[in-house]
């Protein structure tokens, strides 16, 4: 795989398309984004189905004298993002921490190709929006029982880095002791469906849409990794130097995304799945109140500091050469503006009822799972979170530990190891644990 990762980022660094920029009348602005990467929502999928962006730049006509068109464009992954954006083809792009660094030292070798990271979109300050899963029925029950097995992964992005490092920490040589198939997500999950590939190591939402689906079990949370992942918003920055009033409007804009999210949770999941395909439940799974992303556009010293992190390991593998990350950090477009704090009400579950226009939450575990027993009504969706990272996870698709209460789990290596650990515990199934409760 080392030696793939040149020539893959190679590859990637071509292609063509509509070139942005300006007459004297009229400006264009290209972005790219990834409609199913829910945590960038706020710079793509909702921001472009709310029509924020637009407001925004017809606001700044009128103030001009100029007409602003937008042209979206959308992505599986950050990738071909970057490629278009080394191209001069893209000027604004939304992509996870790995594409983000391979996009800075790329660009950096250009003389005007440089680019700008201005933004943060979501985050978890854990790592648990990069996954790995593998079919409902596999014999895997670990990440060393993936040895010798094919994981189909996205070369270069956030989710890939996950797997990488994860098999390393257990001493599972991602060259020589699997075979790193390069797919993108979409494709990795039809592989996985259909038996063609052994687990998937992947980003939001990949993972819960699968597992939602009864189509696979996680097998390993990136929370294990206590590592920061987020996704960012990249801009060129010939363009913002031409341009400055098109990126604050876009940052205005990305603000008007997030708060609609954050004060309309429900509603704002159910559009991110009407425009992707995703389900609702797994939509809100991951952009709820208390989901597995916090948005926030804020660059924070953390998330600026696992980047930094990542420069060596990516380095190792052959990703990116020289970066100045210093010269890629801009905070000073987004510190004109006032962004709020982000607010995370705290619970322990939730439980979307069929029929309901929202959830209702529960203080702890078992009394969400008595909320569901003693309800009497038919369950969408229920999320609980884990007893040792505390990612939340479906609390049927958990694993559940009975120990004087219940505990529950989202990997099969967590609840082996609580149980080892306390004697007279025990695993029990679902509906046990509903019982119990």
């Amino acid at each position: 795989m080392r030696r793939a990762w040149p020539a893959l980022l190679l590859a990637l660094l071509t292609g063509c398309s509509v070139a942005s920029g300006a007459t004297s009348t009229v400006v264009t602005l290209v972005v790219g984004y990834q409609s199913k990467t829910i945590n960038t929502v706020t710079a793509g999928t909702l921001l472009r189905a709310q029509g924020y962006l637009e407001q925004r730049l017809s606001a700044l006509g009128r103030r001009t004298g100029k007409t602003y068109r937008v042209e979206w464009q959308d992505y599986s992954t950050g990738a071909p993002i970057t490629a278009q954006m080394v191209a001069g083809k893209i000027d604004i792009g939304s992509m996870g921490d790995f594409p983000m660094l391979i996009n800075a030292s790329r660009t950096q070798e250009f003389g005007d190709g440089r680019t700008a990271l201005i933004s943060a979109t979501g985050y978890n300050l854990h790592g648990a929006l990069n996954m790995v899963v593998v079919p409902v029925g596999s014999s895997a029950h670990s990440l060393g029982d993936l040895r010798g097995k094919r994981i189909s992964s996205s070369i270069g992005s956030a989710g890939n880095g996950t797997t990488v490092r994860a098999l390393t920490g257990v001493g599972v040589d991602p060259d020589s002791d699997v075979q790193m198939i390069n797919q993108d997500p979409a494709v990795g999950a039809s592989a996985l469906r259909a038996g063609a590939v052994d687990a998937l190591g992947q980003f939001v939402a990949w993972p819960g849409q699968l597992v939602f689906a009864g189509q696979a079990r996680l097998l390993y949370d990136g929370a294990a990794l206590n590592l920061p992942t987020w996704h960012g918003v990249v801009v060129r920055q010939k363009y913002a130097s031409a341009q400055p009033d098109v990126v604050q409007a876009f940052l205005q804009a990305q603000l008007d995304a997030t708060a609609y999210l954050n004060a309309h949770p429900m509603e704002a999941a159910l559009k991110v799945a009407a425009a992707t395909g995703l389900a609702p439940e797994v939509v809100y799974l991951y952009n709820g109140p208390n989901g597995l992303v916090t948005f926030d556009p804020t660059l924070r010293p953390d998330l600026i500091s696992a980047l930094q992190k990542d420069i060596p390991f990516l380095r190792s593998i052959g990703g990116i050469k020289g970066l100045d990350l210093s010269s890629f950090v801009d905070r000073s477009a987004l510190a004109k503006l006032s962004v709020p704090a982000p607010h995370r009400p705290s619970n322990a579950g939730e439980v979307w009822f069929v029929g309901g226009s929202a959830t209702v939450t529960a203080s702890s575990p078992d009394s969400l799972l008595r909320l569901i027993r003693d309800s009497g009504r038919k369950v969408r969706a229920a999320y609980v979170d884990d007893a040792l990272t505390g990612t939340r996870w479906f609390a049927d698709k958990s694993f559940w530990v009975y120990d004087n209460g219940l505990h529950p789990f989202d990997v099969e290596t967590e609840a082996r190891s609580y149980v080892s650990a306390h004697p007279g515990s025990r695993i029990v199934d679902y509906p046990t644990a509903v019982r119990l409760a």
